[in-house]
């Protein structure tokens, strides 16, 4: 039962995660220790396990796919979505800094936590992290487009969202965004709309059924590598992170009617103002959040 608990809450922490552009549900996975498990459970969703279920095996599937894994941290990251849409929408529209600062100290530690799992660093680990910087920066770069409201359009932004999201440092939620889609559906979340959420969960699971397989398999031949590379996804996304900004170039979407809303295209990082202290003290939390969570596991172990 406690076991369930702290899954349930993990995938609280991935749902919240997963609400804010910029943070990666996959980092929370990651560092939290059930990241490889969570890769490895969804990719047992293949064909023996449709044949099962077709022969009614229900006992034998729900093992082969670690059922009771994948349905309590679901559950809880769907808890967190349904619940925290509406409070995060208010959190970075009122407290922005603060709350960008908060998560900016926990990517920092999680690149920290990441980076020191990898016992030998060897040149293709080396490289991989470099490469997985620029990747990671070049994509908190791009600036955003004007967004489709089409059933076909909203099916590819889950299956693309949901592919970024188990990717630490890659934020499912920041490719919404770079997709026009992320204000439209998080406002479907936060009122229910069942036809856009179910649109966007076809895109996720199919998404999420076809990348994890390939993630798996890169896992068990190139394990070291690929952390490297993550790490530096991590590091790469802090740019995307960094809580004063300055808006460039704006377009309207949905101009003239009541879903108007202003876009950013661009941002320039600025010099710290007067929120500097408060923001630093919310950082050093954030960071000593994951530091904290990363303890907390190892002493459960």
């Amino acid at each position: 039962m406690l076991k369930n608990i702290r899954l349930f809450l993990k995938g609280m922490a991935m749902g919240a995660a997963d609400v804010v552009p910029g943070v990666s549900g996959g980092t929370i996975a990651f560092i939290t220790g059930i990241y490889e498990e969570l890769i490895g459970s969804i990719s047992a969703l293949d064909k023996e396990a449709l044949s099962l279920l077709f022969k009614g095996k229900i006992g034998p599937l729900w093992t082969k796919i670690n059922g009771n894994f994948l349905i309590v941290l679901f559950t809880g990251i769907f808890t967190s979505i349904l619940s925290l849409a509406s409070v995060f929408t208010y959190a970075l529209e009122f407290y922005e800094i603060f709350t960008w600062s908060f998560f900016f100290g926990l990517v920092i530690a999680s690149v920290w936590i990441v980076g020191k799992s990898i016992e030998k660093w060897n040149i293709k680990a080396v490289l991989a992290y470099i490469v997985g910087t620029i990747i990671a920066y070049f994509i908190t770069e791009l600036s955003a487009v004007n967004g489709i409201d089409a059933p076909w359009y909203f099916v590819l932004s889950g299956a693309l969202a949901v592919c970024a999201m188990i990717l630490p440092g890659i934020s499912g939620s920041f490719i919404l965004l770079l997709l026009g889609a992320y204000s439209t559906i998080l406002e479907a979340v936060a009122n229910r709309e069942i036809t856009t959420i179910a649109l966007v969960g076809i895109g996720a699971i199919t998404g999420l059924l076809l990348f994890s397989k390939g993630l798996k398999f890169i896992f068990e031949r190139f394990y070291i590598t690929t952390v490297a590379l993550l790490c530096g996804f991590l590091l790469g996304s802090l740019n995307k992170l960094w809580p004063w900004k300055e808006v460039i170039e704006t377009f309207t979407k949905h101009e003239g009617t009541p879903k108007e809303e202003i876009i950013p295209l661009t941002v320039r990082n600025l010099p710290p103002d007067s929120n500097w202290p408060i923001a630093l003290l919310c950082a050093i939390f954030g960071a000593v959040t994951v530091i904290g969570i990363e303890y907390a596991g190892k002493k459960l172990k």
